[in-house]
């Protein structure tokens, strides 16, 4: 990739969405209603395929980076009476949905999914797969799990591989000592490098490792360290993430010093490397933060141009409904999304009184459908058919989204996209600005564009 002018950069640098969906989350409300959400669950079609998000939400202590929505603890019957809440919610879905429907995608977040024990984790397992008996098998299933190497051994690895999970995904972020211990993850390379030695052994052939650049203290030279240690585990995908510092919203990212982030040139010239390296070493660059290798299916997706995005990241699941189970979890469906209860005091209230813990979502107008699948597009395989979204909806492009094309010129002028009558293609250099091509075709930034604290910054 061609040097970065970094002053080019820069200036895109304001806060925006990174699009895990359209319309984001910040959107969502009570408006959308628990009778409408049953409704839709009641009348899908259950020939469409099935995935399903499970959200395990403990962890033993913060990673002052992370995030995600987690319970800090130590007590097993926390973790136990967790469970059991889970099996009353699998048990009024199946009161209010037909659970027929193939299970082509299954996912494990947390928190820590394997803060659990093997033998917690396959009574869980077992009783989802008594409720959805129809799980795809071999390579039309995408069954995964997230993993902290810390908490990892080979007991639990017999049950993950007894019930045909077949991609896992390693945390590591960064392994300089000096940065884990200032987001407090101690975590050093040999125990990852038993983490993945384990899954090899049991057969596991796609691994994934994430990584994250903008944490305290990191440095161009301090990452390149972190990017060959990482190679050495020859991953089949990486996922390199953009620190999101949202201190507002995630209290123990307050603990970090400020004045240790790396300003915006060094996380770009970080980014560049990152780039540079994967693509010298084989991988090709996936959406905005993931590396495949040539023969995973992300990649010939990609190719193809069948890439998609949902809340479990990129997946070649495209065109499926999203169910999603536990504390805080997100489900998506062709018109809609549904968030459960963040708080476990409500959650478990709401199960105890026989209603699913739902929270809050939003129902998906034309014009969110329109703009969701323009925003997904692009930032899926950086490229979009023009016509075949008009065709898709009945719209003339140009007249529909002239705004958007009109804030998008400066990028034109910069070579950064390029736009036709017939499609739009992102530049090699353009890729690294995703967020903010996207940012144009999405109808609600307007709202946010005076809050510095609705989003992290794209750069």
């Amino acid at each position: 990739m061609a040097n970065i002018d970094f002053k080019q950069f820069i200036k895109y640098s304001k806060p925006g969405p990174r699009y895990t969906s359209y319309p984001t989350a910040v959107e969502f409300s009570e408006s959308f209603t628990y009778d409408a959400y049953i409704k839709r669950l009641q009348t899908r079609d259950s020939k469409k395929p099935l995935s399903i998000y499970v959200h395990l939400p403990f962890c033993r202590s913060a990673c002052y980076f992370c995030g995600c929505n987690v319970v800090f603890t130590s007590k097993e019957e926390k973790l136990s009476r967790y469970v059991e809440y889970l099996k009353k919610e699998i048990e009024i879905l199946k009161s209010v949905m037909d659970t027929s429907s193939k299970v082509v995608q299954f996912h494990f977040g947390g928190g820590t999914p394997t803060f659990y024990s093997a033998r917690e984790l396959d009574t869980i397992m077992n009783v989802i797969k008594a409720a959805f008996p129809n799980f795809a098998k071999g390579e039309e299933a995408e069954i995964s799990c997230e993993i902290d190497p810390r908490f990892f051994n080979e007991e639990q690895m017999k049950v993950l591989k007894k019930h045909g999970f077949n991609r896992i995904s390693f945390g590591v972020q960064d392994f300089e000592p000096r940065v884990q211990e200032a987001v407090h993850r101690i975590q050093p390379y040999d125990i990852t490098k038993a983490a993945v030695d384990l899954a090899r052994k049991y057969g596991i052939k796609s691994i994934n490792i994430d990584l994250i650049y903008g944490l305290p203290y990191q440095t161009l030279e301090s990452f390149k360290k972190t990017l060959e240690l990482a190679h050495s585990l020859d991953p089949d995908r990486l996922a390199v993430f953009n620190y999101a510092h949202v201190p507002w919203l995630k209290k123990t990212m307050r603990k970090l010093d400020e004045t240790t982030i790396p300003s915006p040139d060094v996380k770009l010239a970080i980014l560049q490397h990152t780039i540079d390296y994967f693509t010298a070493n084989g991988y090709k660059m996936i959406g905005m933060d993931h590396f495949a290798k040539p023969d995973d299916e992300l990649f010939k997706a990609i190719d193809k141009g069948e890439l998609h995005r949902n809340f479990q990241g990129y997946t070649t699941k495209g065109g499926v409904d999203l169910l999603g189970l536990g504390l805080t979890s997100i489900g998506e469906g062709e018109d809609y999304y549904a968030q459960n209860f963040k708080e476990m005091a409500p959650y478990e209230a709401a199960i105890d009184a026989g209603r699913l813990p739902f929270w809050r979502g939003v129902e998906l107008s034309e014009d969110d459908r329109i703009r969701k699948a323009v925003i997904m597009e692009l930032m899926s395989n950086f490229k979009l058919d023009i016509k075949r979204i008009e065709k898709q909806f009945g719209i003339d492009f140009a007249d529909y989204f002239a705004d958007a094309l009109g804030q998008l010129a400066p990028m034109v002028e910069e070579g950064l996209v390029n736009i036709t009558d017939n499609k739009i293609e992102v530049s090699e250099t353009g890729t690294l600005l995703i967020r903010n091509i996207a940012m144009p075709f999405d109808a609600y930034m307007q709202k946010h564009a005076k809050s510095q604290k609705t989003f992290s910054k794209t750069v």
